[in-house]
């Protein structure tokens, strides 16, 4: 297991980690599983042995039932892992059970705390932006959770680049704590983290970690072109996510991790976490599973090696579109690319140069 620096602290994670959605399966969250304490107990101990140190879960999930599971689980183990949550999102119908509000974050903290089974939370996250709340108001209760020792960092997540910016900034003015992380979706079929998210990451020193790699399911291998997907999936029995733009496109991307796995003898699974993982300012990779089989299969991707070529045919396969301004620099001829990001507009411009060969053919 490879452990990478989490954005600008010094907390070490392992590339893959444990995500909860799975557990509980209540309230809402009925079609993702529902792994008990029992099995949640099994998983973890599974993970530990791969060299997984951070487990990840949510107030939502459940609606507070998949922390419940975690912390009847985790006994013992609490002091030998990362232990991450979030708030933010609507637990009630009481208007001030929701956001990132001092008066939500630190009742939302509490009881996460109370149901985790722990004094102490690693890493809180900020689920979703909150469009209402001064963000100064958020960053010094976040401040104020830290230094009462509930918890150790903070994040966000499922955030805009120009929010986390708005949050940077606010912190550099009025000289506060900073988050350290960002939780995205992204996915061989959903790169659009790309565009801003990814470099702005890598410009700031921001970790990213993410969850739903492998599309909630849609990347798994059970969903393939003209074959009628399995209820007993979480894409076959009606799960909302994700949203897929392209139906098209995303069995050419299943077909290519496909194809690649049958040169390795590996799952679908595993080569689409192994081409994510290689590449840039990727820090940890969630992985949620529903029985041990996926997630065994899921943790032995940590030991699959994609060839150059193999890398490259998946990202060729999967790259996004060129959107403006970024195909109008490359037409306007501009220079000085930003290391943030260079990676990905260097795939921009392949497919720049080579539509522009065929128009000229």
């Amino acid at each position: 297991m490879q452990y990478n620096k989490l954005g600008h602290s010094g907390l070490l994670v392992s590339q893959f980690a444990l995500g909860t959605v799975p557990f509980a399966g209540k309230a809402g969250f009925e079609k993702t599983g529902n792994v008990d304490a029992k099995e949640a107990r099994r998983f973890i101990d599974i993970a530990l042995d791969y060299g997984v140190n951070m487990i990840d879960t949510a107030d939502l999930y459940s609606m507070g039932g998949a922390e419940q599971v975690v912390g009847d689980a985790l006994g013992d183990k609490r002091d030998s892992v990362i232990l991450t949550s979030k708030a933010r999102s609507p637990l009630g119908d009481d208007p001030n059970h929701s956001g990132a509000s001092r008066y939500h974050l630190i009742r939302a903290c509490e009881a996460s705390l109370r149901r985790l089974k722990t004094d102490h939370i690693d890493l809180y996250q900020i689920h979703n932006w909150d469009g209402v709340t001064p963000v100064e108001e958020t960053l010094r209760a976040l401040e104020d959770l830290v230094k009462s020792g509930k918890i150790r960092y903070f994040g966000t997540s499922n955030y805009t680049a120009w929010q986390m910016m708005k949050t940077l900034g606010c912190a550099e003015k009025y000289n506060l704590l900073k988050p350290i992380s960002q939780q995205i979706y992204y996915t061989p079929e959903s790169r659009e983290a790309e565009y801003e998210l990814l470099p702005m990451a890598r410009d700031q020193d921001i970790g990213t970690l993410v969850w739903g790699p492998l599309g909630e399911g849609l990347l798994t291998g059970t969903v393939r072109r003209n074959v009628k997907t399995p209820e007993s999936s979480r894409q076959g029995n009606g799960w909302p996510e994700p949203y897929v733009h392209d139906m098209e496109h995303a069995y050419n991307v299943i077909d290519v991790l496909a194809e690649v796995g049958s040169e390795l003898d590996a799952s679908v699974a595993q080569v689409c976490l192994a081409w994510l993982a290689t590449r840039p300012g990727i820090t940890s990779l969630l992985i949620g599973n529903r029985t041990e089989a996926h997630l065994r299969d899921n943790l032995a991707a940590v030991d699959l090696v994609l060839s150059d070529e193999q890398r490259q045919k998946i990202e060729q396969v999967t790259r996004p579109a060129p959107q403006y301004p970024y195909w109008h620099r490359f037409t306007s001829g501009m220079d000085r690319l930003d290391a943030a990001e260079k990676p990905f507009l260097d795939e921009h411009r392949q497919t720049i140069d080579n539509r522009k060969d065929l128009s000229i053919k």
